[in-house]
């Protein structure tokens, strides 16, 4: 068997998370393609594997272009989550936490929890699925100012998430609001070290209170923020592919990955947006082995990081992570 193929067989051995996917952005390319094939070619321009968007506004663009005409009700939902969810078993991926934009709440007319129940059906035997309410930074603005007011009675949404354009400033409303939910029991999170510097990581720690980070990478830039998210306990929910993609970093070679997990730092891996990257949890685990030299030891661990911060039972936490040690021992070096 060659080294390749036992690699491949042994991240497809871990019993893994996802925790950082967008369902918008997850829509299966396939189902639009069956849907309009005329206007949805067998192989996008974007799924080329050297295609690079030239900035996040392109790459938002592209995005809601794609799944606006798809996503209008709640049970265009549930189709695209169960073929997504299936993907999730087959490579055996076992608890994932997605976010839904909170703003096609106002653009389909389909109240939040109706596309949380959708999600939810949709997840087959054996994955546990968390949902998220993913919004803007200007999003309390505006006409969801309701809705967020009454988030935290809407009791299948295990969490928020604050996402968008991260040049951005994140407005006085977050941290009161953030904290209001996270006082009702809801896991916090926000983007930040993706498109801005340490600073907005800094930022989303101190100020808004999280230890969930969606992405994180650019930390780095600054060591300080680094023993910050360290002595802190933060995780950060990265997503290796889509830093390459959207040119977060030149290259997989140069992502920053192991400088984060050596200043201690404790990551994940993630898709984001698989609808445009056309990638899968196991191809992150492949890429970081490949192009940074991730040992075994080193996959097993992230998987267990997964899990670590997972809403789970202690049982199935254990279990899991068990078994990720069982299937390491076992393993050649």
């Amino acid at each position: 068997m060659s080294p390749e193929v036992s690699l491949k067989g042994f991240v497809q051995s871990l019993p893994k998370t996802e925790t950082h996917l967008h369902v918008e952005g997850a829509l299966p390319y396939e189902l639009l393609h069956a849907w309009k094939p005329e206007s949805y070619p067998v192989v996008p321009l974007f799924h080329q594997p050297g295609h690079r968007f030239a900035s996040f506004p392109e790459f938002e663009e592209t995005l809601l272009g794609h799944a606006l005409p798809w996503f209008t009700t709640a049970e265009r939902y549930f189709e695209a989550t169960r073929v997504l969810f299936a993907k999730h078993v087959t490579s055996n991926v076992r608890y994932v936490e997605t976010s839904f934009h909170l703003p096609v709440t106002q653009f389909i007319g389909v109240p939040g929890p109706e596309i949380i129940a959708a999600i939810k059906a949709a997840a087959p035997p054996g994955l546990e699925v968390r949902v998220f309410a993913g919004m803007l930074r200007s999003s309390y603005e505006g006409p969801l100012r309701e809705a967020i007011d009454d988030l935290e009675n809407w009791d299948d949404l295990s969490g928020v998430d604050l996402h968008g354009f991260e040049i951005e400033p994140t407005q006085s409303w977050s941290a009161p609001v953030w904290s209001r939910l996270r006082a009702a029991g809801k896991v916090t999170k926000c983007h930040a070290g993706e498109f801005d510097g340490a600073h907005r990581v800094r930022e989303a720690i101190e100020a808004l209170g999280v230890r969930r980070i969606q992405h994180g990478v650019r930390a780095v830039e600054d060591p300080a923020v680094m023993a910050l998210a360290r002595d802190e306990g933060v995780t950060f929910d990265v997503c290796p592919i889509s830093n390459v993609r959207l040119k977060v970093v030149p290259s997989m070679e140069l992502h920053p990955l192991r400088r984060l997990t050596e200043a201690g730092v404790r990551c994940t891996l993630s898709t984001d947006d698989p609808l445009l990257f056309d990638n899968r949890v196991g191809d992150e685990y492949m890429a970081v082995a490949r192009a940074n030299s991730f040992t075994r030891k080193e996959l097993a661990q992230l998987a267990k990081n997964g899990w670590e911060v997972a809403s789970v039972s202690t049982a199935l936490r254990q279990h899991a992570c068990d078994e990720i040690d069982r299937i390491l021992k076992a393993t050649p070096a």
